[in-house]
């Protein structure tokens, strides 16, 4: 018999290959149904056309199978069961494949849409100057002051959103690539390219690498944090011990001048480097860097090394009439979305997180809620919990489970709002989820309310898209950061979670859709957070999976901006918040045919 496997290889009984079957293709599944037809005498052998037909199918499945070998899933699944490779690894330790599970403090690439990143580079680089050093941290990081810096600081990317608008940009996108380093962006790239066709530099092969029909400018920053290591309370939200453990900071000469260089000392990009163990960044930093301009402990979402609240370029353009909206393939409320606009000591602080995006009072704005964005939409639907600690005395009062990213009653007061009503579009058992949010989006643009979508499966994401465009991962690794790997079982998918969940890209497309029917200007959050959960996971198959996803998403904005008036108006940037620490010793294994 024939059956067919989700990563499209057939497997055959030979024993059967004369028995008189047909094959019925329905949806993904393939069928043999029985089936009489006369009978042949071949060389004297008693055969059937059935029987020709289905060794003629066995031996075309047999070179299908050949065809559609899934050759990063391959690699994973050896990488991870062997606990080695000789293409690559994750970490310091060249003989393992995975020996780090973290972030990193590689130099981030930033590649700008609509106007370039002069104003911030090179001369004009902080990393040039012991005044901008000291405002950025308080104090000039041993190692970090660098005379010849080209590369600058995340906390730039905001001061290019203030500029933008101060020249009258009126439509800004900010778009994260999660955890997305250089060298994750060169495999992704060169799977996509079929060839290694760069080695330094910008690079080609995927769309925001190639994307000439604006001008468009290409850097890196430094991503390390004020410090690591700080403790904060979310019921008070206050912080216990300013400073924290580790502080921040950036050697050229350890770490390299560019994303692309190898590290003097392999455990610096890691924190623990024996000259200068300078602490990397988390997501809420991080982002919060991007979004209000300020180096900041690891964990604080707007609020600065102390705990003071600092105010995100989302609302000072609110306040001058853009209209605000964030998407995310994560958790609504996970650290890069709920930076966008939230203030809180604590990224974990999930339900209060997302009642600032949504408007509502939270720990953070008790009394005086802040406006809340005109678009959300993200995952995190089906996250149950009784009970979580980590958010702090308010969370889920009732005996029975709810959201840990949106408490009932938040959602209750969202569907129920009158000054600035909502649309809402939840994942919904049987009904396509890109149907469902298109329909939302329509409604909301005709009626002219804000848009709130929330969609996901089990663990709060979208479904991880692997390499080859499927939805089939493999085998990751986890949980510890720094010994032998541990394998952890992949996710899987039933037909329901790919059906009832739109893309990013869908995402992407019904934000822009309402965003653009509420105002002539607007703030635009986009973040590929898969890349990052990918990544954590050292999963090359899902991590060039989902580049590719969030790659989607960027064609669907220089679509859309094409569509609708240019780039006159419009200025997109192009980001990771933080790296990771791929290592690609043979680039060419990428390729599915080794150059």
């Amino acid at each position: 018999m024939l059956a067919r496997r989700r990563s499209g290889e057939f497997l055959a009984n030979a024993g059967n290959c004369h028995t008189p079957y047909r094959l019925i293709e329905r949806g993904t599944a393939w069928n043999i149904q029985q089936r009489t037809y006369p009978e042949y005498t071949m060389s004297g052998r008693k055969t059937t056309l059935a029987g020709i037909a289905a060794s003629l199918m066995l031996l075309g499945s047999l070179i299908s199978s050949a065809a559609e070998t899934d050759h990063i899933r391959e690699l994973q699944t050896h990488g991870i069961k062997s606990g080695k490779a000789d293409w690559g690894h994750w970490g310091s330790h060249t003989g393992k494949y995975s020996s780090w599970i973290s972030h990193s403090n590689r130099l981030i690439p930033i590649y700008s849409f609509g106007m370039g990143l002069e104003s911030v580079s090179g001369a004009n680089s902080p990393y040039r100057s012991v005044e901008k050093l000291e405002q950025l941290f308080g104090k000039v990081p041993t190692g970090t002051i660098n005379p010849e810096a080209e590369y600058f600081d995340q906390t730039d990317v905001y001061s290019l959103q203030k500029a933008a608008a101060a020249s009258g940009k009126k439509r800004i996108i900010l778009f994260v690539f999660d955890g997305m380093d250089w060298q994750t962006t060169w495999a992704a790239a060169t799977y996509k390219a079929g060839a290694v066709k760069y080695r330094t530099g910008r690079g080609t092969g995927l769309n925001f690498q190639d994307y000439d029909r604006a001008k468009t400018d290409f850097g890196y920053f430094v991503s390390t944090p004020h410090n690591d290591g700080t403790q904060a309370d979310v019921d008070s939200q206050t912080v216990t011990n300013p400073g924290g453990k580790q502080g921040g900071g950036y050697s050229v000469r350890i770490g390299g001048a560019f994303p692309w260089s190898e590290p003097l000392d392999p455990l610096y990009p890691i924190g623990m480097g024996r000259e200068f163990p300078h602490a990397y960044t988390d997501s809420a930093a991080s982002a919060t860097s991007l979004c209000a301009g300020i180096k900041t402990y690891n964990a604080a979402v707007n609020v600065d090394h102390t705990g003071k609240q600092v105010e995100t370029i989302a609302r000072q353009l609110q306040r001058d009439g853009f209209a605000i909206g964030v998407v995310t393939s994560v958790p609504i409320s996970h650290a890069t979305p709920a930076c966008a606009y939230a203030n809180n000591v604590h990224r974990n602080d999930y339900q209060d997180l997302t009642r600032d995006l949504l408007g509502l009072p939270s720990i953070s704005h008790p009394d005086k809620p802040l406006p809340g964005v005109d678009v959300l939409i993200g995952a995190g639907w089906g996250e149950d919990r009784l009970k979580d600690s980590a958010q702090g005395v308010n969370f889920n009062p009732s005996d029975e489970p709810e959201n840990r990213y949106l408490a009932n009653a938040d959602l209750a007061a969202v569907r129920s709002a009158k000054d600035r009503p909502w649309t809402t579009v939840l994942r919904e058992s049987g009904m396509n989820g890109v149907t469902a949010l298109n329909a939302a989006a329509q409604q909301a643009s005709a009626q002219q309310t804000r848009l709130f979508g929330f969609f996901g499966v089990s663990k709060g994401h979208l479904p991880f898209q692997t390499a080859d465009g499927k939805f089939n991962p493999t085998l990751n690794s986890g949980p510890s950061m720094v010994t032998d790997s541990i394998p952890v079982a992949a996710e899987s998918y039933s037909a329901a979670d790919i059906d009832e969940n739109p893309t990013l890209s869908d995402m992407t497309s019904a934000a822009l859709r309402v965003l653009s029917s509420r105002s002539d200007r607007f703030w635009l959050m986009v973040e590929a957070g898969d890349v990052d959960w990918a990544n954590h996971s050292n999963n090359i198959d899902d991590s060039i999976g989902a580049v590719l996803s969030g790659e989607a998403a960027f064609t669907a904005v220089t679509d859309w901006v094409e569509a609708n008036g240019g780039w006159k108006d419009t200025a997109v940037f192009v980001t990771a918040d933080h790296g990771h620490y791929l290592v690609l010793d043979k680039p060419e294994a990428i390729l599915s045919s080794p150059q």
